[in-house]
C-alpha cells in the first residue's frame, strides 16, 4: 500500500525572520507530522536554522500553484512567541517543533510535534478543479524531471476537472501552471 501523503503548504522563517512559503507533501505518523524535503532546500535550512515549521491547511490552490512558479509571497499572520507566521488564507494551521532529524544526503527525514492547532475557517470541501490545480503544481515542479509527452498527457486529462468544476481562482492557478510550462519549453528545457 503507499504511504499516505497530504499536500499542505508550510511556512517557515530564517533567523534573520524572512518568510519562506513552500508547498510539501507532509505524512502523519501518530501525532508527529514527517517531512522529507529535498537537499537543498530554503524550508530544510530554515527548519534546521529555527527547529520551527508552520503547516497551513489551505484550499486557495492558487498558493500551490504561485509557489511552483514563482510567486512565493503570500500574506502572512504573525504568531505568538517565536512560532513564525501562518498563511492568512490558512483554514487551520499547526505550529510544530524540530523532534528528530535522520539526515541523508538527497531528502533527510524531519519528525515535527505538533505545539500548537487553531481553526480560522470551516472546510467546506475541495472541487474536483482545485484537486487538478494540485497535481497539475506537483506535475510543474518537476519539469526538469519528466518528459514533454507525459506532462502534456497529464495535464489534458486534469483540464476535464478545470473544465467542469473551477472558479475565477483555479482558472488564475491553472494560467499559472500552463505559463510555467510554456516558459520551461521555451528556454530549450523540453
Amino acid at each position: 500500500m503507499p504511504e499516505l501523503i497530504h499536500e499542505c503548504v508550510l511556512t517557515t522563517c530564517s533567523l534573520q525572520g524572512e518568510v519562506h512559503v513552500a508547498p510539501m507533501g507532509v505524512r502523519y505518523v501518530g501525532a508527529e507530522v514527517v517531512l522529507m524535503p529535498f537537499r537543498p532546500s530554503t524550508t530544510l535550512a530554515n527548519i534546521e536554522a529555527t527547529r520551527r515549521a508552520v503547516l497551513n491547511l489551505v484550499t486557495d490552490v492558487r498558493v500551490f500553484a504561485g509557489c511552483v512558479t514563482g510567486r512565493k509571497s503570500w500574506p502572512t499572520v504573525p504568531l505568538e512567541g517565536d512560532a513564525g507566521v501562518r498563511l492568512a488564507a490558512a483554514l487551520g494551521h499547526v505550529e510544530l517543533r524540530l523532534a528528530g532529524l535522520r539526515d541523508d544526503p538527497q531528502r533527510p527525514v524531519l519528525r515535527l510535534e505538533r505545539t500548537h492547532e487553531a481553526q480560522h475557517a470551516p472546510f467546506v470541501g475541495m472541487n474536483r478543479a482545485q484537486a487538478a490545480v494540485v497535481e497539475g503544481a506537483v506535475l510543474v515542479s518537476r519539469l526538469h524531471l519528466l518528459q514533454a509527452g507525459m506532462i502534456d498527457t497529464e495535464m489534458r486529462y486534469l483540464q476535464i476537472a478545470i473544465d467542469k468544476t473551477a472558479g475565477p481562482a483555479e482558472l488564475e492557478a491553472w494560467g499559472w501552471l500552463h505559463e510555467a510550462i510554456a516558459a520551461h519549453r521555451a528556454g530549450g528545457n523540453r
